[in-house]
């Protein structure tokens, strides 16, 4: 495998030093409240808005756990991938309760919607799950990333990445996360486009590749008593984690908030529900290419997760070996840096603000800015244990996800279209789910040396208990809300679609035509056409 050449090295350092320099201008923008920092004075285009969607989701933990599960499981996981569709539930049916309510984080939504409690509770839980689920396994890939392509130490490259990543979040805040997201969704789709071109050439075109991979490798239907991936936990578990993710994650929805008014911030959902597409081509596929690689002793295979590290030192001319390097790192960064303004945005406005009322506009900023290096370490310090979990990074992620989203999606999902739905309902359904899903991660941690009922609970496959835990949720939403007093409706005015009123519904309705209805039919379509001819 060749190493890194010098020419590659300068073009690394050339996309660092652009990124640095993005963050040092938004630094010298206005910063003088909380509304600039964390949601970049709300005045974000659609572009900007989608291509900061894309890039939050799009980390290196994507492009290395993706590719990785694909040379080894094949196209299955694909269904995470295919979720265009909930991008535009986004864009369609949460934007305009999420813009009217002026709110910073999906938290804050929360109270308004239910109580101070219930806002309390999925600060914690949204914390927790991000240095689960987002900063250690970005710093993880981020660290595979520098191993395999530059021959950087795994711990060593943990650290350029948290510090670097750390240092442009920090001094730029929202602005600088979504220009440079911006920025990095073109140098990352370009790079990945180019691995997956040369994977083809290598293996001899389309026709010779489908021959190869076989029947099994891209199929994402699996039999039903697949032990990990069976097909009837693999069509319901994938859109309950990803209404969590993209309709109700502070990750995502964030960069909604940012956007100018509801028009551009629709509009940026669709932009983003179309570069969703792109994934399951451009990351699955190449994963899949390396198996058929590696078997024909064409490519120098280590371990699944270094699949598409080791096809861009393989198979990539040098110099744009450091593009598709830049790429990568683009990837790593820039959900790298989403996730820590989410966590420092959630820490100082849910929490710190809600103990320190009289706080002033800069010591928040500043909180925020501490509150990222804080969760920095976080993240460093839970890697060492994530591979009690799986032992493949997107199988870990999608696991501990399944875990953690049921709850909260049923408690938003009924919460808006359901406005009979009370606090009590919420919060116990929040404290509740949250409990049994961090059960699940210490127990299946411990599974080797569990017996009876305790081993049987922590084997559960992941998918199915997923969809468990989420009719559990729903049940429980609905049954305490009827046994309790109903909410006080006057308050919940433009909170849920039975409370919001006619000149609410007439101006968002304004916002929108027969363009985005077209486009956004055209993202559906092409979701069909891939689940149909991959099945």
């Amino acid at each position: 495998m060749i190493s890194f050449q010098a020419i590659d090295w300068v073009v690394v350092v050339a996309y660092f030093a652009v990124v640095l320099g993005i963050s040092f201008w938004s630094f010298k923008q206005k910063q003088k409240n909380t509304e600039d920092y964390f949601l970049a004075s709300r005045h974000v285009g659609w572009f900007v808005v989608g291509a900061s969607i894309f890039a939050s989701n799009i980390g290196a933990e994507h492009i290395v756990g993706l590719a990785g599960t694909a040379a080894k499981s094949g196209v299955v996981m694909g269904h995470y991938e295919l979720h265009a569709w909930l991008v535009l539930i986004l864009g369609w049916f949460f934007i305009p309760f999420y813009m009217r309510s002026k709110v910073f984080t999906m938290p804050e939504f929360l109270e308004l919607r239910y109580s101070p409690k219930a806002r309390w509770f999925l600060s914690i839980i949204t914390l927790i799950a991000y240095v689960f689920t987002k900063i250690c396994v970005n710093v993880y890939a981020g660290a595979v990333v520098f191993q395999t392509l530059m021959g950087i130490d795994f711990w060593t490259g943990a650290l350029i990445i948290v510090v670097l990543t750390g240092i442009y979040t920090v001094m730029g805040g929202m602005r600088a996360v979504v220009y440079t997201e911006a920025l990095q969704t073109i140098i990352l789709v370009a790079g990945s486009i180019i691995v997956t071109i040369a994977g083809l050439i290598k293996i001899g075109g389309w026709s010779a590749f489908v021959q190869a991979a076989g029947a099994d490798h891209l199929s994402l239907f699996l039999p039903a008593n697949h032990p990990e991936f069976p097909w009837p936990g693999m069509v319901f578990a994938p859109p309950i984690v990803g209404f969590w993710y993209w309709c109700t994650d502070q990750y995502i929805v964030q960069r909604v908030l940012a956007a100018k008014n509801e028009q551009q911030g629709r509009r940026g959902t669709i932009f983003a529900a179309f570069l969703k597409l792109l994934p399951f081509y451009i990351f699955i596929l190449p994963g899949v290419m390396a198996y058929v690689l590696s078997n024909a002793g064409k490519l120098p295979l280590a371990s699944a997760d270094q699949a598409f590290p080791t096809m861009v030192m393989t198979l990539i001319p040098i110099g744009i070996r450091g593009l598709v390097a830049g790429g990568l790192l683009a990837a790593l960064m820039s959900s790298l840096a989403s996730t820590f303004n989410s966590s420092a945005t959630l820490f100082t406005m849910d929490i710190y603000k809600k103990k320190r009322p009289a706080a002033s506009e800069k010591q928040l900023v500043r909180v925020g800015r501490i509150a990222t290096a804080v969760l920095c370490a976080s993240g460093l310090a839970w890697i060492p244990l994530m591979k009690y979990i799986s032992s493949e990074l997107y199988h870990y992620l999608q696991s501990v996800q399944s875990y953690i989203a049921p709850p909260i999606a049923a408690v938003f999902l009924l919460g808006v279209f359901w406005k009979r739905i009370n606090g009590k309902a919420a919060v116990t359904t929040l404290v509740g789910g949250f409990i049994v899903g961090m059960a699940r991660i210490a127990l299946e941690l411990n599974k080797e040396h569990l017996t009876g009922v305790l081993k049987a609970f922590a084997s559960i496959n992941f998918l199915y208990f997923c969809i468990i835990m989420f009719v559990v949720c729903i049940a429980a939403l609905i049954v305490i809300s009827l046994l309790t007093a109903r909410p006080d409706y006057a308050k919940l005015n433009g909170l849920t679609y039975a409370t919001t009123v006619a000149a609410d519904k007439a101006a968002s309705r304004a916002t929108w035509g027969w363009k985005e209805v077209v486009l956004s039919l055209i993202v559906v379509a092409i979701v069909a056409f891939s689940l149909i001819y991959f099945s």
